[in-house]
């Protein structure tokens, strides 16, 4: 069973930056496409970024493209999210998910946005912007 843990989350001024990490054990990480996504208060998770098994591929909503930089180290199981100029709007829930690659070719680079290709989810971390 896949496990997520996600940190690095808190209370930060508008401008300012965070680095998120999510933490996965329990199966080969090597062979998951990973994704961050987030939830406001009141409002639907929705994607935020993402990124393939290998490390080259990446893909961000046109809400946080230029800001946010997601990125993965394979040999330590970990894939960050590095978010900078930060504004209030991104105040939210920030959940990291796994999407197993061993399905057909091209599945992740097409559904990488959809909550239904992820197959395991951590618990979040809040994320709250001040202006």
């Amino acid at each position: 069973q896949v496990q997520l843990v996600e940190s690095g989350g808190g209370l930060v001024q508008a401008g300012g930056s965070l680095r998120l990490s999510c933490a996965f054990s329990g199966r080969t990480f090597s062979s998951y496409a990973m994704g961050w996504f987030r939830q406001a208060p009141g409002k639907e998770r929705e994607f935020a970024a993402g990124i393939d098994w290998s490390g080259r591929s990446t893909y961000y909503a046109d809400s946080v493209k230029a800001r946010f930089t997601i990125s993965r180290d394979n040999a330590k199981n970990t894939v960050y999210l590095q978010m900078n100029s930060l504004k209030h709007e991104d105040t939210a829930v920030y959940y990291c998910a796994a999407s197993w690659e061993g399905g057909p070719a091209g599945y992740y680079s097409d559904k990488y946005h959809q909550r239904g290709a992820y197959d395991y989810w951590g618990q979040g971390t809040q994320v709250t912007i001040s202006t």
